[in-house]
């Protein structure tokens, strides 16, 4: 448990400002990159409450049992553990969703996946979309709450990330809308099934690069979301060679990958030649991120 400092306590107890500044200098010198917003979630979660209620409550005293509560939580983010996983959600989309150390947590750049997805299929068909690789489910899901009609199927290797998908899908209400399957890619489907748009954020990390990471991934993010062999693209090629064979024609493809990775796969899907139009989509932050290819 954190013990904050004598100057943190009244006669009655610890208050939230003091607590707050305790965890923050705790966090710090934890190497957490973000210790005052960490510091004021961990405290919210415990009171229940918004952070905007210990902004204007700072003299609210926490109880003896909240404390203990607080200081293991804190114990864990000062290990660096993400604060997804202590919390058990995270946004994407708008949209909170599940995660837990059995899937990748969602990042903010694979939001282009959904937001290509849904330009390219617009708002009125019955379309069928598939997420390989799907994790939380987080991004095929988000399509499926932008196109109200679409059907989604949702495939991981991992049975535990897929019943993390699976919470996810009936938690929105999308579970008439969404199949899920444990897959090693697309071997689990049906012969002869077809997309109109397969989505994949696939493990693009190379072997070598893993424990140069932050400790939040390195140490407690599944290592199967993230090692695409020795240079990151094990499964980028496989899907570029394979998905033509369940996508309908002028069906499309978009692929998350790390940018120095593009103009690779680009080349490896004119080799295929079942593509056409590849376009490369570049993420907020201006590096390119999202290759969009199109079944000819």
């Amino acid at each position: 448990m954190i013990i904050p400092p004598l100057a943190a306590q009244s006669g009655t107890g610890t208050k939230v400002r003091a607590l707050l500044s305790c965890l923050k200098e705790r966090f710090a010198e934890a190497g957490v990159d973000s210790p005052g917003l960490d510091a004021r979630l961990i405290l919210a979660m415990v009171l229940g409450c918004e952070g905007a209620h210990l902004h204007a409550h700072p003299e609210k005293v926490v109880s003896a049992e909240e404390l203990a509560r607080v200081g293991s939580l804190a114990k864990r983010r000062m290990a660096r553990e993400p604060m997804a996983y202590i919390s058990g959600e995270r946004e994407f989309w708008s949209t909170s969703f599940l995660v837990s150390p059995d899937v990748l947590i969602p990042r903010p750049e694979s939001e282009l996946l959904v937001e290509r997805a849904a330009a390219l299929l617009g708002k009125g068909g019955k379309s069928k979309v598939l997420d390989v690789g799907c994790g939380s489910g987080a991004v095929g899901l988000a399509i499926a709450s932008e196109l109200h009609e679409v059907r989604i199927t949702l495939l991981d290797l991992c049975p535990k990330a897929l019943g993390v998908a699976r919470r996810n899908a009936e938690r929105l209400g999308f579970e008439s809308r969404t199949s899920l399957l444990a897959s090693d890619l697309f071997e689990a489907l049906a012969r002869g099934e077809e997309f109109d748009l397969i989505a994949s954020n696939p493990p693009y990390v190379a072997t070598g690069e893993l424990d140069g990471l932050m400790p939040e991934v390195s140490s407690f993010e599944p290592r199967l979301a993230l090692d695409g062999g020795v240079d990151g693209m094990d499964l980028i090629r496989r899907i570029i060679e394979e998905a033509p064979g369940y996508l309908v024609r002028g069906g499309f493809l978009l692929i998350e990958m790390d940018p120095r990775q593009m103009a690779e796969a680009e080349t490896l899907s004119v080799q295929r030649g079942s593509y056409r139009a590849a376009r490369r989509h570049k993420d907020l932050a201006g590096r390119e991120r999202v290759l969009g290819l199109k079944r000819a």
